[in-house]
């Protein structure tokens, strides 16, 4: 692959290539973005097939990490790191302590979190050596993010049920719930306490059990969530559910859940939007664990995230006006909205640096 190129195409400012003999440590961290401060984003551990896979998914995550975190209005801009390494058997503490030297050898531009693969006792260790690093096991880190991630997809799909039935009430509403994971359950619990009907589906029947008995649920098959009768379907599971064989199949007006990367392709957007379905882009709505986190950047207070993840409902309105305005399809009006964010800021703030540079007058 041609590094540079693809780093124009997108305007990324920086790929870091970090390798540690001793501990295996094979690391690649992409920043995207800091026009609006520094770049935030997780660790991800996995198995990648190639260096050039492994380049691919730092560069594609980073820059989803720019506009998620623009469209949650949070002044952080968009970096990933991805370890490239088997989670369950190349681990070892050395590794994430030479990744946090790494790490701090960036002096602020990046900060770490938790992602697939790694977990709070990995964050705990990067801690060791930079303080540029969220979601620990200190007093002031934010926990266990599910809860918080599952109020904020709820603030959103009530603001997705106002733009397609004109009031945000769910009392009553048929929610098709694809996956029963920790923030989907969570977000059954919102759901119920509103009176809401709740038709579930899980892999995993223990998960659909629960479900059934704590909000008297309606269970079904994972391959007939698609074809309910309901007013919502939230896509909480797998990506790509939205796709060629399930738009035919679907009977909701609203689409929206906590699942990422929720449409296949692009134009399954498009088709949503010729269908008259809302959609509310999944990097907008999902974003309350990303605001959760970040607070602990100025020393975690749960009152003042969950006020900011509740913005979450506002924040969505936005990109429906702009989608009527503009008349375009919500994935491509959630994107605009967070580039106009940035524009906006480019005006008056330049790269996020730490310590900026200061040209000192000489004597000659």
């Amino acid at each position: 692959m041609k590094i540079f190129n693809d780093m124009e195409k997108y305007d990324y400012e920086q790929l870091v290539f970090c390798q540690d003999k001793h501990s295996g440590l094979k690391a690649i961290i992409a920043i995207h973005d800091t026009t609006l401060g520094p770049a935030l984003g997780g660790t991800r551990m996995w198995t990648y097939k190639t260096e050039e896979a492994a380049i691919e998914d730092a560069l594609r995550l980073a820059r989803g990490m720019t506009y998620k975190n623009a469209a949650a209005g949070l002044d952080l801009g968009g970096g990933k790191t991805v370890i490239i390494g088997n989670p369950k058997t190349d681990k070892n503490p050395e590794m994430f302590r030479a990744f946090g030297r790494f790490i701090q050898g960036l002096n602020g531009r990046y900060i770490t979190a938790e992602d697939v693969g790694t977990t709070e006792e990995d964050m705990d260790l990067i801690h060791l050596e930079t303080d540029y690093v969220t979601g620990t096991s200190g007093a002031n880190s934010s926990g266990n993010p599910s809860p918080v991630t599952a109020y904020g997809v709820y603030k959103g799909m009530k603001a997705a049920a106002k733009e397609a039935f004109g009031d945000d009430s769910l009392e009553g509403k048929t929610i098709a719930v694809q996956g029963v994971g920790n923030v989907a359950y969570n977000l059954c619990k919102h759901l119920n306490n509103e009176g809401a009907k709740l038709i579930v589906t899980d892999i995993n029947k223990e998960a659909v059990r629960l479900a059934v008995e704590s909000f008297g649920a309606e269970a079904v098959d994972p391959d007939d969530i698609y074809d309910v009768d309901c007013d919502i379907y939230a896509p909480c599971a797998l990506g790509a559910t939205i796709n060629d064989d399930t738009l035919k199949r679907l009977k909701a007006k609203v689409v929206a859940g906590s699942a990422n990367n929720q449409l296949k392709e692009a134009r399954h957007g498009d088709m949503l939007h010729e269908m008259g379905i809302v959609y509310a882009p999944d990097y907008v709505i999902n974003s309350g664990g990303v605001i959760n986190v970040a607070d602990e950047l100025q020393g975690y207070n749960e009152e003042r995230a969950l006020k900011k993840v509740e913005t979450i409902y506002h924040t969505l309105g936005r990109v429906f006006e702009i989608s009527k305005r503009d008349q375009i399809p919500s994935y491509i009006a959630a994107d605009r909205m967070a580039e106009e964010r940035i524009a906006m800021k480019k005006q008056s703030r330049s790269q996020f640096l730490l310590n900026e540079h200061h040209i000192l007058s000489r004597r000659s």
